[in-house]
């Protein structure tokens, strides 16, 4: 069982993501303004948060990154009012894990929470790492999954579960081109579209965050046409 908020502004749609996944056996919370639902994810330990874009007071991409900047990993997927490939990309650049476009059908949505939770339950399960696959050095970066970090020295970069997904794919096949395909099979399996923007959008910012390489050059290298590669040590 996890514990799921439901943040919409209507409140038939609430109700309905609501009793599907209580159904499936979740605890979840709801709200209906991004102020509300910024408080319950303060308040309270949170497994995943279904956002709608579209919110009163203050909207989904604003409580989204709020919660980034403020170091939350909490699983995010958002629910945008149309197929719009802006607001997707524009969620998955702020940090959300996955998106559903309105009207979706409850099932839908169900099985991206499912999927999506699976992924953070792999990516949390702890074990004693060994150094050969379980805590890789990539250059000056440690990629520990076991702990599901990556650290620079005694720092934690604040990667989401996307980004980490994604370095550690790049990071173990380094110096080999992985098409925008394979990396989304890879980072969101059963839930991915092959949207070219969505890997793009997790590379600008797994970038970002990164910075560069001691010599100066990047960790992730882009091979035009085909898609990207990880730096070899």
């Amino acid at each position: 069982m996890a514990t799921i908020l439901v943040v919409d502004d209507e409140p038939h749609i609430v109700e309905v993501v609501r009793a599907y996944l209580a159904r499936d056996g979740h605890d979840v919370a709801t709200a209906t303004d991004g102020d509300a639902a910024l408080a319950i994810a303060r308040e309270r330990p949170l497994d995943l948060i279904v956002l709608d874009v579209m919110l009163p007071r203050r909207s989904g991409f604003d409580v989204l990154r709020e919660l980034r900047l403020a170091g939350s990993t909490t699983a995010v997927i958002m629910l945008t009012a149309r197929d719009d490939l802006v607001d997707r990309v524009a969620g998955l650049e702020i940090g959300a894990d996955d998106y559903v476009t309105k009207p979706f059908e409850p099932r839908e949505l169900v099985a991206r929470v499912s999927a999506v939770l699976r992924r953070t339950a792999e990516a949390g399960r702890t074990g004693p790492p060994t150094r050969s696959w379980e805590v890789q050095q990539f250059f000056d970066l440690e990629i520990d999954r076991a702990a599901h970090e990556v650290r620079r020295g005694s720092e934690v970069l604040p990667l989401t579960r996307a980004e980490f997904d994604l370095l550690a794919a790049l990071a173990a096949d380094a110096g080999l081109v992985l098409t925008r395909g394979q990396l989304g099979d890879r980072v969101f399996g059963e839930t991915f579209e092959a949207y070219d923007r969505t890997i793009d959008s997790h590379v600008k910012n797994l970038r970002h965050k990164l910075g560069e390489r001691p010599d100066g050059a990047p960790y992730v290298e882009t091979v035009r046409g085909v898609g990207y590669r990880g730096a070899r040590p």
